[in-house]
């Protein structure tokens, strides 16, 4: 008889490992032991199938039939379940459906047999080509500038070597009998399946789907029953020999049918514990009460517990940011703009730009499907059409039948922006929002990618104003909510999505939890950062200073302690690392493709001002230790919120102590896991002081919250809001999942600055109550000055229960 499965289990929280070379599952699984004394219930890990050769993050899958050798291949994951069983942990592993990696083609043999047979390879239906363009052959841009002056002529460094084609370093399969005859490199090139073009095609005239922009990431068609199989091969391997308890997928917005995948997926692992990166648009609402703004709904219908928490994020910094800083803060970007900032108007500008630019090869594809099934229209017209439509869209995709009100308000937006398309949107809606329809499929697929890439991937990085706000999920125009509008949130995650992942790192997040904490108190600060920044330009200038803005604010995030007594090693080199990636995704001044030299190197002249310029290094130390001791107080608040909110918190690695790092790959440095294993076992829990505080509150606060939720689950099963009460009762966000109470500070030069808390006080509910990272008891009406005098944060637990 089968093997009977496991019934599925949930976590109570999980623990981020980033899985590499270095880090690989041998060494996970020794560090297992220190997770479980942190309190976390599962381990959470990046993806582990075989992947690029030298890969540091494992998205770009090269095979799905086995574990990557280097990261530790199935003996790894062995180990490292098997430990994990030891100590009661469960295990949660990324997984990449929607693509594979493609730079080495010899590395991964589904595309490597596509390219040497075409159409007629057995893994042609795994990738989704185009065939009718490029004559039946896949194009790939890979060629230089230099190497092919015209389109179409002969290729430079074209060589035929080992029954293979090669260009400089790559190398290519050659078609069955393709050059027996001896003939040159270019008449062997013209009879392969593939043909290599110039980089540039890449934009306008590729015939594969990509993930997003990244022409070495070639995307797969699970939603055929045999290729779904075929690359979930080894994943069923997991779960049929109880390696493996739950999964987070990876990018579902680029699946052509995200909930049938979901349901194939949800088979396959017997109902397994599944999340899905999904970003909810957090966005104004239509009232005019902009502390209380609308969140997008995951389709109910999917066979998944929920997102992996980016909609969580964007609640927990605004519910700590000042509203009150708004108005001086878009006078500050408002005077560096040279005129106001329109969010609306700029993501529309970006999101249209890629539409036209590095994505445009999509946008033909569907215009090709759409007169397919319609006749008699022009192709300019539609592919303008269908770009505007991407350009207005509100949401990252929707999901037809769900989502037809996203459609509906595209093509209205669509007829303001460009009223003379009017014939074009008259003839697309019907096409468009037919589900069945594979236009309106692929324009499902290709809506979260110009989201993305105009938003995420450049309006964050053209828009200042506050920038702890500019993050994965969140609408940087949306700057605060209220606490009311936060329980509102929170209550309604506690009814529908109660194990959807809460989180405030991950490796995609822009900037690290403890730097957006730090930067949220500039809202409270507004003039002193006013004053602080002209100080900064005008000491080390640099030419756009809306994104001297940006930058700044990065470096005063991430300044550690002891920079005047010689900064950390790798500090500068990760500042600049920042700057070239800000400013080329950013993409008005320099881009990736087209760098400008002299705008970029006046920008790398103000970070290396951090350090070398006394005035500038003063001001960037002033004001990060005028920022340090707020910024520690909101980032407990955010980390004591996001442990204990409804849904599963997850630690990003490293995470329980300060966490400020910047973009990736910055935060996917190695973590010093002995230092916070040794300070575990301290047990130390003074009030953060300045810059050169170690995080140890922090780690005993993460400690306390992650026990308490796998030892006493039974506490977190209700959510109720609490309501201080005094003079001060705003500056206190408090509520009860039903034995436990968290209690927190927001705005917290606002609290100094009015004496401290004063006569306020919290209501208990009925009983005793321990706070447990303090030990103390309370109950009935306490004063926060007493329940905080600790810590600018509590976690108590109802005893005798």
């Amino acid at each position: 008889m089968p093997e009977q499965r496991r019934v599925p289990r949930k976590p109570t929280s999980t623990y981020r490992l980033q899985v590499t070379e270095d880090l690989d599952l041998f060494a996970a699984a020794r560090l297992l032991p220190y997770l479980h004394d942190l309190g976390a219930d599962w381990v959470y890990l990046s993806p582990l199938l075989a992947a690029e050769p030298g890969s540091t993050h494992g998205y770009d899958v090269v095979a799905h039939d086995h574990v990557d050798a280097s990261r530790g291949g199935a003996e790894g994951l062995a180990a490292l379940s098997a430990e994990a069983r030891r100590l009661g942990l469960g295990v949660l592993v990324d997984i990449v459906p929607n693509h594979v990696g493609v730079a080495t083609p010899h590395e991964d043999p589904w595309w490597w047999d596509v390219l040497r047979h075409g159409r007629a390879s057995e893994h042609a239906q795994a990738f989704d080509v185009d065939w009718a363009v490029g004559d039946g052959r896949i194009r790939i841009p890979v060629v230089g500038d230099d190497d092919q002056p015209e389109p179409g002529g002969p290729i430079a460094h074209l060589t035929v070597a080992d029954d293979e084609l090669h260009y400089h370093d790559h190398r290519f399969p050659l078609a069955p009998g393709s050059a027996d005859d001896g003939a040159d490199a270019d008449t062997v090139h013209a009879r392969q399946h593939y043909e290599l073009v110039n980089w540039h095609v890449a934009d306008e005239g590729l015939n594969y789907r990509r993930f997003f922009a990244v022409n070495t990431l070639a995307a797969v068609r699970v939603e055929d029953p045999a290729v779904f199989a075929d690359s979930h091969v080894e994943i069923k391997r997991w779960f049929d020999e109880g390696l493996v308890d739950g999964l987070r997928v990876d990018h579902p917005d680029g699946l052509r049918d995200p909930g049938g995948y979901l349901a194939d997926l949800a088979d396959l692992t017997g109902g397994a514990y599944v999340l899905v990166e999904k970003i909810l648009e957090l966005r104004d609402a239509s009232s005019p009460d902009s502390s209380a703004p609308e969140m997008e709904e995951l389709p109910p219908s999917w066979s998944t517990e929920g997102t992996t928490g980016y909609d969580a994020l964007a609640y927990v910094d605004r519910v700590l940011t000042d509203p009150a800083g708004e108005a001086p803060l878009d006078a500050l970007e408002t005077r560096l703009r040279g005129g106001p900032v329109d969010w609306a108007a700029m993501v529309h500008g970006t999101k249209r730009a890629v539409a036209d630019g590095i994505l445009q090869s999509e946008v033909r594809r569907i215009t090709r499907e759409v007169r397919r099934v319609r006749s008699g229209l022009r192709f300019d017209d539609v592919a303008d059409a269908v770009a505007e439509l991407l350009a207005c869209f509100p949401v990252y995709r929707s999901y037809l039948p769900e989502g037809r009100e996203h459609l509906d308000q595209a093509f209205a937006s669509a007829r303001t922006w460009r009223p003379d398309l009017a014939a074009a949107y008259d003839a697309l809606l019907p096409v468009l929002a037919d589900p069945t329809s594979p236009p309106a499929q692929r324009f499902q697929q290709t809506s979260g990618m110009v989201m993305a890439k105009g938003v995420e991937d450049c309006a964050f990085y053209r828009w200042s104003r506050l920038t702890s706000l500019t993050e994965v999920g969140g609408d940087p125009s949306v700057f605060s909510v209220d606490p009311a509008a936060f329980h509102a949130w929170a209550g309604l995650r506690q009814h529908e999505w109660p194990d959807a992942m809460t989180t405030l790192s991950t490796h995609d997040t822009k900037r690290g939890e403890d730097v957006r904490a730090r930067i949220t108190v500039l809202a409270e600060l507004p003039d002193l950062w006013s004053e602080t920044l002209d100080g900064l330009l005008a000491a080390a200038p640099v030419p756009d200073p809306g994104f001297g803005n940006l930058l700044w604010q990065a470096v005063v995030g991430a300044w550690p302690a002891s920079v005047d007594g010689g900064p950390p090693v790798d500090l500068r080199d990760r500042l600049h690392a920042y700057a070239e990636k800000a400013m080329r995704e950013a993409g008005d001044r320099t881009t990736w493709t087209d760098p400008d030299e002299t705008y970029e190197t006046a920008v790398h002249a103000a970070v290396d001002a951090a350090f070398d310029h006394p005035r500038v290094r003063d001001l960037v130390t002033a004001t990060a230790s005028r920022l340090a001791d707020p910024g520690w107080t909101n980032a407990l608040s955010a980390k004591l919120l996001a442990l204990t909110l409804p849904g599963v918190p997850d630690v990003y690695q490293g995470s329980e102590l300060w966490e400020q790092s910047l973009v990736d790959p910055d935060n996917r440095r190695p973590v010093d896991f002995d230092l916070r294993a040794r300070l575990l076992a301290e047990a130390t829990h003074r009030p953060p002081a300045g810059l050169d505080d170690p995080g140890a509150a922090k780690l005993a606060v993460t400690a306390a919250a992650l026990r308490l939720r796998r030892d006493r689950p039974d506490l977190f099963t209700t959510y109720a809001p609490l309501a201080a009460e005094g003079a001060a009762a705003d500056h206190a966000l408090a509520f009860d999942r039903g034995g436990a109470v968290t209690v927190v500070t927001r705005l917290p030069v606002g609290l100094a600055a009015r004496g401290g808390w004063g006569d306020a006080v919290l209501r208990l509910p009925d009983g005793s109550w321990t706070e447990q990272v303090s030990g103390r008891r309370f109950s009935g009406a306490v004063r926060l000055s007493d329940l905080l005098a600790d810590l600018p944060v509590a976690l108590l637990a109802e005893d005798g229960r």
